[in-house]
């Protein structure tokens, strides 16, 4: 009683019996909850970028509070966590804090969220997303998903309930690898009676030379649209591929005006940091 050292021993030594992973300091001074920091721990052991995760928490509060220091509860955790983690990886390769920004981030900092409790700095605001005003989300320009026939499930439509289509508009980027990988079971469930033909080895191809400039992945994750095609003309600062890294989407943009010569990924591809995206002479 009255003793809170000794309350906190006793209850570190319960911890270990049980076999609790020890405290860390760093959760508490990010302020974040276990679910977000466990969540965290898991998608950057994927992206095989564990080192970062020290830097992208102590990021966390510089992150949430320009960003008008939103709740961390869902979504806004993951926002909040992800940009961090990408300001963390633009600080590891030598660039300017938030050259990286995901979809999401933009649209919070924005006003697409909704009021933050705290005002964002309106240069804040035009540095990340173009404009000085708080700027609510526009439900009249809402375009629905893509919901295309898939040729590997012998043409079935992604989403055909409405169950399936309201998955698809609320859990994108999860939705459409969930019900891809559903409609290809069920259509290979099918076809289980049929033999298949031995596929043809593939043959190591060497590594692409590249005459011109290429536009570079800046952290890993994986290829969600290609937004150009060979032969387009692009400006510097075009949009060409958008990239989904920790559960978000990054539009990634090309330095360099020219004509598209190659591009070097399709979506659903896993990419490493530095892949070479798309070359432009």
């Amino acid at each position: 009683a009255d003793d809170e050292a000794a309350t906190i021993d006793a209850c570190r030594k319960i911890e270990a019996y049980f076999g609790f992973p020890a405290p860390n300091e760093l959760v508490q001074k990010a302020e974040i909850p276990g679910g977000m920091y466990s969540n965290m721990v898991a998608q950057l052991q994927q992206l095989k970028a564990e080192e970062i995760l020290p830097r992208a928490m102590e990021l966390i509060p510089s992150v949430r509070l320009s960003a008008g220091l939103p709740p961390l509860v869902t979504p806004t955790s993951q926002i909040v966590g992800a940009q961090a983690v990408n300001c963390a990886l633009d600080e590891k390769a030598g660039r300017p804090m938030y050259t990286n920004k995901s979809s999401q981030f933009v649209g919070l900092v924005k006003g697409e969220y909704g009021k933050t409790p705290v005002e964002i700095d309106p240069e804040f605001r035009f540095k990340i997303c173009g404009v000085r005003e708080e700027t609510p989300y526009d439900t009249s320009k809402y375009q629905m998903q893509p919901n295309p026939e898939l040729p590997e499930a012998g043409g079935a439509k992604l989403a055909a309930t409405e169950k399936e289509v309201l998955l698809l508009e609320l859990f994108p980027l999860v939705a459409k690898k969930f019900l891809t990988d559903m409609k290809v079971k069920a259509y290979e469930a099918k076809k289980a009676a049929e033999p298949k033909p031995e596929a043809p080895k593939a043959e190591a191809m060497p590594a692409p030379a590249f005459t011109g400039n290429t536009v570079n992945a800046p952290l890993p994750g994986r290829i969600i649209e290609v937004l150009v095609k060979v032969g387009d003309t692009v400006s510097a600062d075009d949009e060409v591929v958008v990239l989904e890294a920790m559960k978000m989407e990054n539009s990634i943009t090309t330095d360099y005006a020219g004509k598209v010569t190659r591009i070097l990924v399709e979506p659903g591809q896993t990419v490493p940091t530095d892949a070479v995206l798309v070359e432009i002479e």
